[in-house]
């Protein structure tokens, strides 16, 4: 099977964790692939056996705005570098994916530059969007274009014409060629060329064995996007969503709901599963219930979908957007303030419990979804493979509550796979006729193991 199939990945915004300064002064944070080796590491201590790096070639400001596709950005380092922190990625087993920014530029971008330069004689003038010599904007161009999301900042390419996606193929092939890399994030997919994405796959699957094209989308059907014909996977917002709300709602319906939507949209695609990211403000800082971070990490780990974790969110960094600005959410953060991290802290350890199981138990990738109890506080469904079940039972009740369902394989007794972690409480199960019964803690959860 593909490696991405079985992959926990873990996701760095490399100029935040290196505390680079927020405007590209081209002076490098000295020693920043060091520490982003050593998060690597821990990373791989945390059971991720693919890593998610990016934004991380060199751009004006916060890394989306692009200026030199084929050369990383100077406030991290060099090329060589980071070809060497892939290559000791790759001998711990991690894959490395990066992102691709393909939709729009900064304006210091060659072809750009060149357009304000020489105007209408410019070569580049049709690889942007909606140019129009006679307009203007706050840059006193005196000239406008499309962009993204109603920012100058960030100039829109026209996918569609040809130069510019054998441009972006070319780069694609100098970033295997020079770095190895395993698979890019497509950035702002959602608002991408369908016909542009579609080249890419058929470039892409050429180019490396299991070459992985995730996107980022937000709404509406996945399933438009994440297909064979063109991307593997995209980034699962609607339940990001589900898993914040439907715990401060204590409505496990809405998640059960998503999932079931999802399915039938979608198949058996497996999305890309996260409960906070670069975008988004940090998962404490949404949760009316900080108890609820547990069940939310096992339910990233135990739903059909390829699970994520963000940096930082093993320690419960909290971040909110201020002023409109995502940089709280990309904070400088240093290891040495998290020692023994994977045995004593308490969500640390819960993720690095999780990735193990994910590691051994195929049921939690291969095994078939079936659900067993749902109301609006408690929730059960097992992972069945083989003869055995991983079933995740979670309470999202400020009470302790009991949990009842019919046993999806056969089985005498029950193993709670996550007794004798720091936040781990006494989880009573009986198992009788073909019936299991669970005591489960207030706002709380766990994985049951039955069967062989």
């Amino acid at each position: 099977m593909p490696w991405y199939d079985s992959a926990v990945f873990y996701h760095i915004y490399p100029l935040g964790l290196c505390g680079c300064a927020h405007q590209n002064d081209g002076q490098p944070v000295p020693g920043a692939w060091r520490k982003l080796d050593d998060w690597a590491a821990h990373a791989a201590d945390l059971g991720c056996n693919a890593l998610y790096i990016g934004p991380l070639f060199e751009s004006g400001s916060h890394g989306y705005d692009t200026v030199d596709y084929r050369t990383v950005d100077r406030r991290l380092g060099t090329n060589p570098e980071f070809a060497q922190w892939v290559a000791r990625c790759h001998a711990r087993g991690q894959k490395v994916i990066v992102d691709g920014v393909f939709n729009h530029v900064g304006r210091g971008f060659f072809a750009f530059q060149d357009l304000l330069a020489h105007r209408e004689q410019s070569q580049y003038r049709d690889w942007f969007c909606d140019v129009n010599f006679y307009g203007n904007n706050e840059y006193g161009d005196g000239l406008s274009y499309a962009n993204w999301g109603g920012h100058n900042l960030l100039v829109k390419l026209n996918q569609r014409n040809p130069q510019v996606q054998q441009y972006h193929f070319d780069t694609v092939r100098y970033w295997v060629d020079a770095f190895d890399i395993d698979g890019i994030r497509l950035d702002a997919a959602d608002v991408l060329d369908f016909g542009f994405m579609e080249n890419l796959r058929r470039f892409t699957d050429t180019l490396k064995p299991d070459f992985w094209l995730l996107g980022e989308v937000i709404h509406g059907d996945y399933s438009r996007w994440a297909n064979p014909r063109m991307l593997h996977s995209v980034t699962n917002y609607e339940l990001h969503k589900g898993l914040w709300s439907g715990h401060n709602d204590h409505n496990y319906f809405e998640i059960a709901h998503t999932m079931r939507r999802l399915s039938g949209l979608c198949g058996d695609t497996r999305l890309y599963t996260f409960s906070d990211n670069h975008d988004v403000e940090r998962l404490p800082c949404k949760l009316r219930e900080k108890a609820h971070i547990r069940p939310i990490a096992i339910l990233v780990y135990t739903l059909w979908g390829i699970p994520s974790i963000y940096y930082g969110s093993e320690f419960g960094v909290e971040g909110r957007k201020e002023w409109g600005s995502d940089w709280p959410l990309r904070p400088c953060l240093d290891l040495a303030d998290y020692p023994d991290c994977t045995v004593s802290h308490p969500i640390a350890a819960l993720y690095a419990a999780l990735g193990r199981l994910k590691a051994s138990e195929p049921a939690l990738t291969y095994g078939r979804v079936e659900e067993l109890v749902l109301t609006t506080e408690r929730y059960a469904f097992a992972r069945v493979l083989d003869g055995r079940a991983l079933v995740t039972v979670l309470n999202n009740a400020g009470s302790p509550a009991q949990v009842e369902f019919r046993a999806p394989v056969p089985a005498d007794a029950a193993q709670d796979l996550l007794a004798g972690l720091p936040d781990s409480q006494d989880v009573p199960v009986q198992v009788q006729d073909g019936r299991v019964t669970v005591q489960l803690p207030a706002n709380y959860g766990t994985i049951l193991a039955l069967g062989c």
